[in-house]
């Protein structure tokens, strides 16, 4: 399994990447695994500004359905549109091409209750 070190990890398997002001957020290597063949990413929060630990959306696996939790709170920007035609690209790459959203974060402090990699690790 991969835990890239520039990435900040949520309890419920989601990262954020900040890159500046905006972030992109996706679900981990560990999180897709799990959900095993990946063949919907539902998303229709673009424009909200969602709190941290809030529903964003939704992937859908052959299995099962997962909420998707907001890392921190900010305003969905973007959906990677990529997905619609390829969801399998959060199996993939989940920390590249399968990016889910880009958010605007409002309050960079957030960022210290999530888990650096080291820490993500230790709760799987």
């Amino acid at each position: 399994m991969n835990f890239p070190g520039n990435l900040r990890y949520t309890n419920e398997h989601e990262w954020i990447r900040v890159e500046g002001n905006e972030a992109y957020v996706g679900i981990t290597d560990y999180a897709q695994s799990e959900l095993g063949e990946i063949v919907f990413v539902d998303v229709d929060t673009i424009g909200e500004e969602i709190a941290q630990g809030e529903v964003f959306g939704s992937i859908e696996a052959v299995k099962t359905v997962s909420d998707l939790n907001m890392p921190v709170t900010g305003e969905v920007l973007e959906f990677n549109e990529a997905l619609n035609d390829a969801p399998e690209a959060v199996n993939n790459d989940p920390y590249g091409e399968g990016w889910i959203i880009k958010i605007s974060v409002k309050d960079a402090t957030e960022l210290d209750n999530l888990l650096d990699a080291a820490a993500y690790q230790a709760i799987l």
